[in-house]
Formats: structure tokens, sequence, C-alpha cells
């Protein structure tokens, strides 16, 4: 049955529960300890965060996007848009519900990919939520075209040489392991000369120059590392899926992923959208509310439609990816979604921001750093300027030029052939006069 606007009961008590969970357990955490979820847990947040994560795995909630055979639930992407909708107005949820950025993306491809060696050394500890991996792409001089990659993994007796420089790895600084996207023969196309590995960080000649901050992050204390990988041997079993798949591997990655990022970004414009509200209802200025003030209004009107046209978008996109279970079937879709996501949260935000005045930029309340995440759903994942380009060649292929030197739906043109369609009619008509 197709998906009604309505979600199966069950799991709606499901959504539920984890909208309390999230909001009573989960967001205070935010509070206080914003900023540790990719770290290691200390003596004092384990006795905290253990039995938050084990009321998840008791509801069978807990990484939901992989396969019972992993420990998860296989949920389709309808479900996981709804569960990630909820789990985006906190940063501590997706650790708490084991479904965090990067570390899901990860976690699928070695699960596709990975041998059994691969995916008791990585997977298990990571679907376990006791380390943490960072992905490790995109290179300085490169930015979102991996065809100018240029680190090497050379192949010498039983190891891989590698060499070369990453940038904006994301939580290599706290994590057990990266998955390094490579060239591996430089003789052929890099859609089939590239590979992918995975290294322990404690390889000697992993070198995190810096970490890179966000915005106005302190130096030093960002979590997208800049890596110098310097001579790195690893064996030849450190190879993930084969020489020259690491395209197909990042596709598997990124397709689903885009799609959590897009409902997560819609729990934090919902966040944003809730906050304007109330405080357009709690403020009065110039004698009446500023509920009562159409610029308001205007807002409050411009984000409801705003978001509710983004969110079914997300979910259509969604419901496609599991009926057909092809990727590359819905990626006019998926990018089209990419490319909205961003332009959504920052309309919302600053709407949000401006009905709070001077309250809404400080740093007594989140707004601001909701704002900065728009700009950054912006880049990551490849730039929106690059999804435009594939929304508009995926749609141009269902068109076909025009077989005469006027448009198509030139009228002198329709005009004449609707005569001539109906030329005897016409002529009778004539004949009449």
């Amino acid at each position: 049955m197709a998906w009604d606007f309505e979600t199966d009961p069950d799991f709606q008590e499901q959504l539920d529960w984890v909208d309390q969970f999230v909001r009573d357990e989960v967001e205070p955490l935010d509070l206080l300890w914003g900023g540790l979820e990719f770290t290691p847990l200390s003596d004092e947040l384990r006795p905290i965060i253990d039995p938050l994560k084990q009321q998840v795995r008791d509801r069978g909630l807990w990484a939901t996007h992989l396969g019972p055979e992993l420990g998860g639930k296989g949920y389709g992407q309808l479900r996981l848009s709804l569960l990630n909708e909820i789990l985006g107005r906190s940063s501590w949820a997706p650790i708490i519900f084991g479904c965090q950025a990067p570390d899901t993306g990860n976690a699928e491809i070695i699960a596709h990919y990975g041998t059994p060696e691969q995916k008791e050394r990585y997977l298990t500890p990571l679907l376990n939520g006791e380390v943490f991996s960072s992905y490790s792409m995109t290179e300085p001089h490169a930015g979102a075209d991996p065809t100018m990659f240029t680190t090497t993994a050379v192949h010498d007796g039983d190891e891989w040489v590698i060499n070369g420089w990453k940038f904006f790895s994301s939580n290599a600084r706290t994590a057990s392991f990266l998955i390094v996207m490579v060239v591996t023969n430089t003789e052929i196309s890099a859609y089939q000369g590239m590979s992918m590995f995975l290294v322990p960080t404690d390889t000697p000649g992993v070198n995190i120059v810096r970490n890179v901050g966000l915005g106005a992050e302190p130096d030093g204390e960002g979590s997208h590392a800049l890596i110098h990988y310097d001579d790195v041997r690893v064996p030849d079993d450190a190879l993930l899926g084969g020489e020259g798949q690491a395209f197909a591997i990042a596709q598997t990655r990124l397709g689903g992923g885009r799609i959590h990022h897009a409902m997560r970004t819609i729990g934090m414009c919902g966040r944003a959208f809730d906050m304007m509200c109330e405080r357009a209802l709690s403020r009065t200025t110039q004698g009446s509310l500023l509920a009562d003030k159409q610029f308001v209004q205007g807002f409050i009107a411009d984000s409801y439609a705003q978001l509710a046209q983004f969110r079914l978008f997300v979910l259509h996109t969604a419901w496609a990816i599991d009926k057909y279970q092809d990727y590359r079937r819905v990626r006019k879709d998926i990018a089209a979604v990419k490319v909205l996501m961003p332009g959504v949260l920052q309309d919302i935000v600053q709407r949000s921001m401006q009905v709070h005045g001077a309250l809404g930029v400080s740093n007594e309340l989140p707004l601001a750093r909701m704002w900065l995440a728009g700009p950054i759903m912006g880049l990551a994942d490849g730039p929106t300027e690059v999804h435009k380009v594939t929304v508009a060649r995926q749609v141009l292929r269902d068109y076909r030029p025009s077989d005469d030197v006027s448009p198509t739906e030139h009228r002198p043109r329709k005009l004449a052939a609707a005569r001539e369609k109906f030329a005897q009619y016409l002529e009778l008509e004539v004949g009449n006069l």
C-alpha cells in the first residue's frame, strides 16, 4: 500500500516515545556536554550515556538503519526519515540512537563491502558505540572534484603505501579509524582507478596537522582535520571492497546519508519555528503582541509553508528509495533535496532570529549556531552548485528538442495542426455559411 500521509500506528507510538525521550532525557545533554558527542566516554559520562543507549536498545531503536543481522531493524528510508526528524533537534540524539554521521555511512559501507575480519575489527565496535570513525575523502586542492585527487596508494609487496593530503576529515581527532579514498591506478579513469582503505588513526605516518573549526570555534579545537598521509603502510587486507571500487562504495554511503541530513535539518527547522511562534505570542511591542504584526505573521506563514513543502518532498524521496531500492533511479530527487536544504534552514532560522531581536543572535539561544548549519549543509556531501547541475542533467533526460525551428508550443504551429485535424468540420462550417 502506498504511504497515505499517515504513519503506521505501531511506529507512530515509537515516534511518540522518541519525541518525549529526546526532549526530556537527551536535549539536556546538549546544554551540559555539548561538543563531547564524538569523544570517547569519560568515567563521568559513561554512567549517564550508557543507560540512555540501553533504553533505546530496549525499544528496538538502536542503529535502525542496519539490518537485523547487524543488530538493527533494517528500517527503510521513510521510517528512518521520520525518526531522524526528531533526532535532528539534538546534537547528542544521533549518538544515543547509534545513527550519527559520519559513522552511519561508514558502518553501512563496511557492512556492504567489508570482509568478515574487517567487520569484526571495525564494524562491531562501531555499532556498539564504543569507537568513532572518519571518512577521509576531500583534498585541499580538489574540493568537491574527486577526479582531481592526488593522494595515492602504491602496492609494495604485501602492503600498500599511502601518501598525500586530506582536508576536512570530520571527527578524525577522536576517531579510531579512517576510511581513506585514494588513487591506486593513475593510468585509467579516476572512476575506475580509485580505492578505499581502512586505516587505524594510530598508524605511523597518519599526521593530523591541525583540526579546523567552524565559524567562531577556537583555534585548534575544531573537529575537521587536515591530515598528511606520509608513507602510511597498511596491509593488503586494509583494502575495502576491492581495488578500483571507491566510487561505487561512495555512492552507497552518500545516497541515504543525504536524506538523513535533510530530515535532521527539518527537525532543526521545526525547533526554530517553534521558538519563533512562542516568541510571537510572548513579546509585546508598540502596544501589541508580535503575533499581531503583519511582518511577523508573514514570517510565520512563509516558514510554515516552506517547511511543509520541504518535508513532504523529502518524505516522497525517501518513499521512492524504498520503493525502487535503487539510489540511481532517485538520484534527481536526492540531489534536489540537497539543493533546497541549506536555503530552507537559513530562511526559517533567520526569521526566528529576527523575531527574537538581539537575543536571537546571542549565545544564550541556539539560533546562531543553527543558522551556521545552513552554509555547512550547502557544502557537506557536495556543494549545492554540483547538485543543481545533477538535477538539471537528470531532468533534461526526460525531454527532447523540438523537431521544428519553432517551439512545440508556438501558437501558429499548433493552430495549423488543429486546423488540419478538424479540417472536415471547418470545411462543413464554411460550406453552411
